[in-house]
């Protein structure tokens, strides 16, 4: 099975022009260079990290914003057309295909945040059957990256895959005779956790508080049932009844869904703050309106903000830093409200997350996706295979978490789950611990230990889909431990590791000969820098975003 790359339109093979023209905000050094990319990529190439050191940052965002999406279903649709047959396993190539070597970074990095909000899971049995209509919903999220949230959460609304997921597709008014009442689910969740949440916010995303200090919630039962009303009607597009699921074709799962207003109800509808849409309202004016309220609640834009700044910078954004983010949101300085691109540019470039660190070591940064680690060390050390392909399987068992593979729609944590202990007594969060149980943090590093030591271009064994490291110009450093780890440091982990680290790690190096595998033809010192490597992004330190 392979993905026949020459066949799809918008391949991230394409050619790309990209800027070499001198920016006037280079980053201070090659640290800061890799935590920019760190938090703006799938992880820093060699070459982007150079060409940053030029470009600048905000012109490397503005460049970023401007590139033309590299879309996952055309690539997809391509195998298709050669093998007539595909797979949730195939769809995840098309995903490792895009964002290891897509020259949209930045929109592949957000549409990957975007869908631990507004989730849909292949672990649902009919989402699983469209591995088509999976890889369309993550374009969605890549087409409205960098566009208008009201826009987005409309395409999100009506696609047949979170219609399934959410059970709004076939939702239908009341029957009384059957005793039947329209589905909440897709209700609680747009509000809950795709747009509001469940109390009022400040600008800063600290909650607005009542007179006896506490919060003041932001919809109740009612409303939910007001949303319900209105998300009736719906259904997949072009079937000949309501209730009919069509055959699970190349179309499955792709078109929006229709509306069918014969399945509507038309009663009175409590929606948000005292909005009431009335029985005169067709049921594709009634979406528009309620789609309207949510997208224009004062909590979006914090809601929205203090969600991103943790996926991509740090965990415990402080709340002046939520405030300027949301404050773009509410207006993006041309009187637009929901601009995403706007939004992600200015986390990128506050000054919270291009210097904080530097003020607040012991509390800016998080810990990285466990997925992420692999995604970043590939990305480095220029990973590739013969067959052109990144074949990768279990990826839930290995790092708890894969593209639309989430648990539940509550992603694969929750953003304010905080670990006992320290965090917690210092009252900070740290979403991604939720996760790192024993089982996966075993996982994960037998997982690294063979996409690394295992996995490098001195590796004689495996077949044409073995992904193996290129690590010629860290084996040319190996001779100096000290020299070979100083590098490493700043393209792994964006600075300094300990001293207590460095301690441990130097002699383990240093006993490894620097002819080590002469038999097999190794590069003298190779042995030495994929394991330093390996110990870098497996340790404790390694596993932090600084």
């Amino acid at each position: 099975m392979g993905l026949v790359l020459a066949s799809c339109g918008g391949s991230a093979g394409d050619e790309v022009q990209l800027s070499q023209e001198p920016g006037d905000d280079p980053p201070a050094s090659m640290a800061e260079g890799v935590r920019f990319l760190t938090q703006a990529t799938f992880g820093p190439t060699k070459d982007e990290l150079d060409r940053l050191m030029i470009v600048g940052l905000a012109n490397w965002v503005d460049e970023q914003l401007g590139l033309s999406p590299s879309l996952h279903r055309p690539l997809l649709q391509g195998q298709l057309s050669v093998e007539n047959w595909m797979s949730q396993q195939t769809r995840k190539h098309v995903w490792w295909e895009r964002v290891m070597r897509a020259p949209d970074q930045l929109r592949q990095k957000m549409a990957w945040s975007l869908s631990q909000t507004l989730v849909v899971s292949t672990r649902d049995p009919d989402v699983y059957f469209t591995p088509l209509g999976g890889a369309e919903y993550y374009d969605i999220l890549l087409r409205g990256a960098f566009g208008s949230y009201r826009d987005l959460l409309e395409e999100v609304t009506l696609s047949p895959v979170m219609g399934h997921y959410l059970d709004m597709i076939g939702n239908q008014k009341p029957d009384f005779i059957q005793n039947t009442r329209p589905d909440e689910n897709f209700a609680r969740e747009v509000l809950q956790l795709f747009s509001i949440g469940l109390v009022q916010l400040n600008l800063d995303g600290t909650p607005v508080l009542d007179e006896f200090g506490d919060p003041i919630p932001t919809y109740g039962q009612e409303e939910v049932e007001g949303f319900a009303q209105v998300f009736t009607g719906w259904t997949h597009a072009g079937v000949d009844q309501f209730w009919q699921k069509p055959d699970s074709g190349i179309d499955f799962g792709i078109t929006p869904m229709q509306f069918w207003p014969e399945y509507f109800d038309t009663e009175d509808k409590l929606i948000l703050d005292g909005q009431v849409i009335g029985q005169g309202v067709d049921g594709e004016t009634a979406l528009e309106l309620a789609l309207d309220a949510i997208a224009n609640h004062p909590n979006v834009g914090p809601f929205l903000a203090k969600q991103l700044i943790q996926r991509l910078v740090t965990s415990n954004p402080a709340p002046a830093y939520v405030a300027r983010v949301a404050g773009v949101f509410n207006n993006d300085g041309a009187g637009e409200r929901g601009n995403l691109g706007a939004v992600v540019r200015a986390i990128l470039l506050d000054e919270e997350a291009r210097r904080l660190l530097e003020e607040q070591p012991a509390s800016f940064g998080k810990l990285r996706e466990p997925l992420l680690r692999q995604t970043a060390v590939w990305r480095m050390f220029e990973a590739s295979a013969q067959n052109n392909l990144f074949e990768e399987h279990n990826l839930t068992i290995a790092y708890a978490q894969g593209p639309l593979e989430a648990p539940s729609v509550f992603n694969f944590y929750q953003s304010d789950f905080a670990p006992s202990g320290a965090l917690l007594d210092a009252g900070m969060v740290a979403p991604e611990f939720q996760i790192v149980t024993h089982d996966m943090a075993t996982e994960a590093t037998n997982r690294l230990y063979d996409r690394t030591v295992s996995g490098h271009e001195g590796i004689t064994w495996g077949g044409s889909d073995k992904v193996l490291l290129e690590l010629s110009e860290e084996a040319e450093l190996a001779g100096d431990v000290d020299a070979l780890l100083d590098r490493l440091e700043q393209l792994l982990m964006g600075g300094p590791m300990s001293a207590g680290m460095r301690a441990a790690i130097v002699p383990y190096l240093e006993n490894i000969p620097m002819n080590y595998g002469s038999t097999n033809d190794w590069e003298p010192g190779l042995k030495r820098a994929v394991e330093a490597v390996f110990l870098i992004v497996s340790s404790p330190e390694g596993a932090v975003q600084r």
